[in-house]
């Protein structure tokens, strides 16, 4: 059985305000909650075939498994649909396909790039393929300041006509925003949300974390946690969003952890969490989260073997007889 949830309509008044101005960015940053920036995103793997071509079937699979579930948003193109491995007609392909078979859910797509000019080129083609919102992180080569960092949001800002969440994810880009900068990108009039490293797992700790980012933040831009293992903590700590890894391959289990900790339900949001930490267990073990949902989307039958672009290389056997333990599938 699955869970049928409606996102937020609002009062269905049209207002009709000049861009740019404050209640502009207000009216956008409402309407984006309701998309991108509330609830629970579940991110899709980019599964590859051996030739390293994009498998647009298995992707229709995962986002439409995912939409059956009852996730609020999805999302593609982020760390865990392995982004910076694809060509920009490839990325182009995974979002086009994603929003066709999305059963009219919001899509959020990564438009992340090492130059701004690429950056700017998968903002075109993100917006054209429909997508309801971008996310960005700050990806570098030579190491950025914040100065830098800043201009790139403003200037990817500029070309939006969709909101923007911003990424913040240091353990992959190895860029760590500061306060300031997350302060200072927020006031950007497309900025929905900025999707922040893991909260601490101590639930009263992420609620400081929590409470002290609104205090920095405008009215209106959400904060959305990352790193599942985290998750729990963070929605009873009070963040507005859930980007999964989890919930574009077991969608069900992510959907289930997600409506407890939203509503408040501690006790049955701690369940859930409990029976989810071996596999958050096995995360660690194995350098993260992305070779282990793609072990587990090829022992479910999602994909095909072999699913990551190389260089990347999935889970060894001895690895994958312990993953087949731990999901109950021997």
């Amino acid at each position: 059985m699955t869970t049928e949830v409606a996102l937020a309509a609002g009062s269905g008044h049209l207002l009709v305000l000049e861009p740019r101005s404050p209640q502009y960015s207000l009216a956008m940053r409402s309407s984006a909650a309701s998309a991108v920036a509330h609830g629970l995103c579940a991110f899709t793997l980019t599964p590859t075939t051996p030739a390293d071509e994009i498998d647009e079937r298995a992707i229709q699979t995962l986002v439409a498994r995912a939409a059956a579930a009852g996730v609020d948003s999805l999302g593609v193109l982020g760390s865990t649909g392995s982004y910076p491995y694809l060509t920009r007609d490839q990325r182009l392909r995974v979002a086009t396909t994603a929003v066709e078979h999305a059963q009219g859910l919001p899509v959020l797509v990564g438009v992340g790039a090492i130059a701004t000019r690429m950056v700017l080129d998968h903002v075109e083609d993100a917006q054209q393929a429909g997508a309801a919102g971008v996310l960005l992180p700050v990806m570098q080569y030579q190491p950025l300041t914040e100065t830098e960092a800043y201009g790139l949001f403003e200037q990817v800002d500029a070309n939006l006509s969709v909101p923007l969440v911003v990424y913040d994810n240091p353990a992959t880009t190895r860029f760590s925003f500061s306060d300031d900068l997350y302060a200072r990108v927020a006031e950007l009039p497309n900025v929905a949300a900025i999707k922040v490293p893991p909260l601490p797992r101590d639930r009263a700790a992420a609620r400081r974390r929590v409470e002290h980012l609104r205090g920095l933040l405008p009215a209106g831009v959400a904060i959305g946690v990352s790193g599942d293992a985290a998750a729990c903590a963070g929605l009873l700590g009070g963040a507005d969003a859930w980007y999964s890894v989890i919930g574009g391959t077991l969608p069900e289990r992510a959907v289930a952890l997600a409506r407890a900790a939203i509503g408040g339900d501690y006790r049955e949001a701690m369940r859930r969490d409990a029976e989810l930490a071996p596999l958050w267990g096995f995360f660690a073990e194995n350098g993260g989260s992305l070779r282990v949902v793609a072990a587990i989307a090829e022992e479910l039958g999602l994909v095909r073997s072999s699913s990551l672009p190389a260089p990347l290389r999935g889970l060894d056997e001895p690895a994958r007889i312990k993953l087949r333990a731990l999901l109950g599938l021997v």
